[in-house]
């Protein structure tokens, strides 16, 4: 039993690393990645997806350029995460877990990023954003956006 365990924890290690890296390289976990990984590991496709399913780091989809995530821990939600994340929603036309039609930003939720006294707070490209207000909305999707026309010389 206690061989198993560490077979399975050695094959855990590889096993996250390798997901990692597939996703670095894609944006994404596919479909075809899991299957080769199965096989070249020797573990099932729903061990693959048990790891995949858990870590909240790893994606199936295809995430867009801008990642934008609200938390909706406790402290979050009572000082109004609900209403910043329904104003990214109606801003964005996108759902929790979905890439805008351009394939600019995706929208996420998370149960907690640990800095409660920041609440509300929503992160965009991992620079956070505390003591949200809906009205901080539009400022943080304008401020990923690319900048049309302008070149490094002129910024």
């Amino acid at each position: 039993m206690e061989r198993e365990r560490k077979e399975f924890m050695v094959d855990q290690r590889e096993l996250i690393h390798i997901l990692h890296e597939v996703q670095n390289h894609y944006g994404y976990i596919p479909p075809q990645a899991i299957s080769q990984i199965s096989r070249k590991l020797r573990i099932s496709e729903s061990e693959i997806f048990g790891v995949l399913t858990f870590y909240k780091a790893f994606t199936l989809h295809p995430r867009g350029e801008h990642l934008i995530t609200i938390c909706m821990g406790t402290a979050c939600h009572v000082r109004g995460a609900p209403m910043i994340l329904d104003e990214f929603k109606r801003k964005l036309g996108v759902e929790p877990g979905e890439t805008t039609g351009d394939n600019q930003f995706t929208l996420e939720t998370v149960n907690c990023v640990g800095a409660c006294a920041l609440g509300p707070i929503a992160i965009g490209d991992g620079e956070y954003h505390g003591q949200m207000k809906t009205r901080d909305v539009d400022k943080i999707i304008e401020d990923l956006k690319p900048k049309k026309g302008k070149s490094a010389k002129n910024e």
